[in-house]
């Protein structure tokens, strides 16, 4: 079990890498299409959107048994959507490619995750998670620096022939093929997995998610809200770096220096807050400090020392929030129905990618400070929700204990 974790880990790692090469360069290849700087904002949006729908049913799917091909599945139509986009100049048709590659892209993202909590035992849950976000985010960052070095470095622009921004889409989409081949050949599915489950119907798990838990929900707003925000400060940091004259190579290196942190943090700093019984108002502590480093950041005087110290505390903040909120979704899961309640976690989550880059877009053409500024502010508005989230808990525990002592009577 411990060797099929570590492979699990693999996958996150290698997932990060492939699906980040692209992100360095898309600015530049926006703009240098001509199109208009919220366009930025809605292509990402339309990835998200695809990933909002994608993640649930993906989710759904995979209950019902065969999880490696749908991953499999998602890999290959992330890997066309990709290509598609880098090769295909008309707006419209970007939109639609985006869309598809976030339907694909939520295979992975979805069922990796609740394959990594079937397979690890409850009080490992939150620790193993913050492994996985350790390897997403240092792939991620990874890919970044490689995107911007293979699209601006002169040896390497000549050795692998992207003397174009399609062609970095084309690296990007070939690099994803060869990772979904491996994990095809390499993924083991429990036992439970790879049995059919026939006696619940796709119809009959779309109408269970009505019935999510109060706090469950409540909570699923406020991780909307948080990666409003978060979604905000990551996509137009991007583009904020070009903005003041920044090369490909500097946001991706900027990038892969976050990656080498949220590793730190998630391997070191994660343990310790695990261990906080009250994991809500750990949540709502953590928000309030991104938030006022937020606020703080991008009105400091000396841009790139305060994003390379200051901003890297966010940073650490954000690395320990991600496997404290999966870790208490997957405690509303019951036993064969994870893929299902992390479905519906991607769709809450894409939901927030999508309304991000939308707001975010236009916010961003009349002032980048007022976009970082509202981010700040979305994260506040996150933890007052929180606050309710932690009532209704509270009241359901009294619930339980009065109905527990009326039942021994």
């Amino acid at each position: 079990m411990q060797k099929q974790r570590r492979l699990i880990i693999a996958y996150f790692f290698i997932q990060g890498i492939a699906h980040n090469i692209g992100h360095p360069v898309t600015p530049a290849f926006v703009r240098s299409l001509l199109i208009p700087d919220h366009m930025f904002g809605v292509f990402f949006a339309s990835m998200s959107l695809g990933m909002m729908i994608g993640g649930p049913i993906w989710g759904i799917l995979s209950d019902r048994g065969h999880k490696r091909n749908y991953i499999f599945l998602g890999l290959i139509l992330y890997s066309l959507g990709q290509f598609a986009f880098g090769y295909f100049h008309h707006q419209t048709a970007m939109i639609f490619f985006r869309f598809i590659s976030g339907i694909g892209a939520a295979a992975g993202a979805t069922l990796l995750i609740s394959h990594l909590i079937e397979t690890t035992e409850p009080h490992q849950r939150a620790y193993s998670l913050a492994f996985a976000a350790a390897a997403t985010t240092l792939g991620a960052s990874l890919g970044y620096y490689i995107g911007g070095f293979i699209s601006t470095n002169t040896w390497m622009v000549d050795v692998l022939k992207v003397n174009t921004y399609p062609k970095v889409f084309l690296t990007q989409a070939l690099v994803n093929g060869l990772y979904a081949l491996f994990l095809f050949f390499t993924f083991k599915e429990t036992p439970q997995e790879a049995t059919e489950k026939p006696k619940e119907t796709f119809i009959s798990h779309l109408k269970d998610i009505t019935k999510i838990d109060k706090s469950l929900l409540i909570f699923l707003i406020s991780l909307t809200l948080i990666t409003i925000g978060a979604t905000n400060l990551s996509k137009y940091v991007d583009v904020y770096f070009d903005e003041l004259g920044y090369t490909p190579q500097d946001l991706g290196t900027f990038v892969f220096v976050t990656g080498i942190v949220s590793v730190f943090a998630s391997l070191f700093i994660v343990p310790i807050f695990t261990r906080f019984k009250n994991q809500i108002k750990t949540i709502a502590v953590i928000q309030l400090f991104s938030a006022a480093i937020v606020l703080y950041v991008f009105r400091a005087s000396n841009f790139l020392l305060v994003i390379y110290t200051v901003y890297m505390i966010y940073i650490v903040f954000k690395a320990v929030y991600l496997p404290l909120e999966q870790n208490y979704i997957s405690s509303h899961a019951t036993e064969g129905k994870y893929g299902k309640v992390i479905g519906i976690r991607q769709a809450f989550l894409a939901i927030g990618m999508v309304l991000g880059p939308l707001i975010g877009g236009f916010i961003y053409e009349r002032s980048a400070l007022l976009l970082f500024d509202t981010s700040a502010y979305i994260f506040i508005l996150g933890v007052l929700l929180l606050g309710l989230v932690r009532y209704f808990d509270k009241k359901k525990k009294t619930e339980s204990i009065l109905n527990d002592s009326q039942s021994e009577q």
